[in-house]
């Protein structure tokens, strides 16, 4: 792999946080009381970006369909069973506007964190939700033909797909925002990606975020590729004031716009169904990993290994996480020796590193994204140590800036199929070489591990395991022909500084 940066990422619950802080602080508390200590914290990690998730303005129509969804607040009294309706805030996702929410202090204690997240050489990303917007986004009113329209049939026929809204020019029949194989979310309204102007004025939302922040993420980013929308919408997507269709993708132009404004200007994807590297192909930095995630949810050892087979450019535009806002926590999906096993195969590969705030502490219940308070939760003790030792390994030159590689895992003898099992894998630099080894299968195993280094024989080699911290030697010349013997239990994991002496 040619030399490339690594970076980690540290996501945030922008709302439950400042909540949080507020009962702390003995008040409401805005983004520029968040503590220097925290950001000190953040910055001492090894992270190199933060995500202030939530921090656009959303309205009281989001709300009100947060709170009279009967399934949803079904969900919600699950999480907090003493729920009140103040608790439930409404989805970050339905924005009214890219302007800092007023309860977070607004435009000012944004700028106020990002300026001191600066001094701590932290970079900020914000949320782009470009698919769709709030029922009550200024533009259902002044420009409805910027949405995918129906009429009183689909209404009737697909009521949870439609709503009328009043606008300007009278009632109108639009589509709530969705993806083609999930009912609209009710709190959305759908925007046309085939009109000329909507595509002009998203790109102006883009500017004016670009130059709040150095980089966004954006959400559900595959439902603007023409072939997506002519899927969901068909002949719907035909701009209603009449104007030419637009059928070129979305994303080059846009990105292209951006980055002469903000050159360094970092553009990652929500994608899934196998279309993130059309994504990268369209200027994305990065793009979500959700195949490496579910296929070591699976187990599949195979099939991680076949992904990690993949071009490697692709390998180093992958975000690479163990969980988010929208899937499960880690600490309740993953079995714990699983967890820790995974999370090593996961944060040892090139591209960037996602954390998810609470993470780090084996929080267990996902918060709904409606929702602005959580029950608290003990720390997992066991996973912090583990989190805090795998930290300290990604701050190492070697994992943020060297090549890697895949490593073949053979038989260790005739008749033992547990290599299987094994994940190997190599980070070199003139600051020094790491090896990486992850039984990841069910029992103990045995493999033999044929090291890409030049100059093993006649040395002795000593193996540091910075998980553990304990350490090995083995004769060099072996090792050269016939590779390194590893005797692991279910779901060990190691990552090893090998030096010669």
């Amino acid at each position: 792999m040619s030399q490339a940066h690594n970076p980690s990422l540290f996501q945030i619950n922008t709302r439950i946080c400042l909540r949080e802080l507020g009962e702390r602080l003995g008040k409401p508390a805005t983004l520029a009381d968040v503590p220097d200590a925290d950001l000190d914290r953040i910055a001492a990690s090894g992270f190199e970006w933060v995500w202030p998730l939530g921090v656009w303005q959303t309205g009281p129509a989001g709300r009100q369909v947060s709170r009279t969804q009967p399934e949803w607040r079904r969900e919600y009294q699950a999480f907090l069973p003493d729920l009140t309706d103040d608790d439930i805030t409404g989805s970050p996702f339905a924005i009214q506007e890219y302007r800092v929410n007023r309860d977070f202090g607004g435009p000012e204690a944004l700028a106020n964190l990002r300026d001191r997240l600066k001094k701590r050489g932290l970079k900020m990303l914000l949320d782009f939700v470009p698919n769709h917007s709030a029922l009550d986004h200024p533009w259902v009113s002044e420009h409805p033909e910027y949405y995918i329209g129906g009429d009183d049939n689909d209404l009737a026929r697909e009521p949870h797909n439609y709503v009328k809204v009043e606008t300007r020019l009278g009632p109108r029949v639009l589509a709530h925002g969705r993806d083609p194989y999930f009912p609209g979310w009710p709190d959305t309204l759908q925007l046309n990606y085939r009109s000329a102007a909507l595509r002009r004025a998203m790109t102006e939302q883009l500017l004016k975020v670009a130059g709040q922040c150095d980089g966004v993420r954006c959400d559900m980013a595959m439902l603007l590729l023409p072939d997506v929308i002519m899927r969901t919408w068909g002949e719907k997507s035909r701009p209603s004031d009449d104007s030419p269709p637009v059928d070129a993708p979305f994303w080059p132009e846009a990105i292209a716009q951006i980055r002469g404004r903000h050159a360094s200007f970092i553009f990652m994807a929500e994608v899934y169904w196998d279309l993130e590297w059309t994504l990268q192909q369209q200027g994305f930095d990065y793009t979500y990993d959700k195949r490496l995630y579910d296929r070591l949810h699976e187990c599949n050892v195979e099939g991680v290994r076949g992904h990690l087979h993949a071009d490697t450019d692709f390998q180093r535009k992958s975000v690479r996480f163990m969980e988010n806002h929208d899937e499960p926590r880690a600490a309740a999906a993953f079995p714990r020796d699983r967890h820790l096993a995974a999370a090593t195969v996961t944060y040892l590969l090139p591209g960037l590193r996602f954390f998810h705030e609470g993470q780090l502490e084996g929080r267990q219940k996902r918060v709904p994204m409606h929702l602005g308070r959580r029950p608290a939760e003990k720390v997992d003790t066991a996973i912090q140590d583990f989190y805090e030792k795998l930290l300290a390994v990604l701050k190492n030159p070697v994992v943020r800036g060297g090549d890697w590689k895949l490593l073949d895992c053979r038989q260790a003898w005739a008749n033992n199929p547990t290599h299987g099992g094994f994940l190997a894998c190599s980070w070199e630099a003139p600051e020094g070489r790491l090896l990486v080894a992850v039984n990841y299968g069910a029992t103990q195993g045995q493999c033999r591990v044929q090291l890409p280094w030049p100059g093993l024989v006649g040395k002795t080699m000593v193996f540091a395991d910075r998980l553990s911290f304990a350490s090995y030697e083995r004769e060099g010349s072996e090792i050269a022909e016939r590779g390194l013997f590893l005797d692991m239990p279910a779901y060990g994991h190691q990552v090893f500084d090998v030096k010669g002496k």
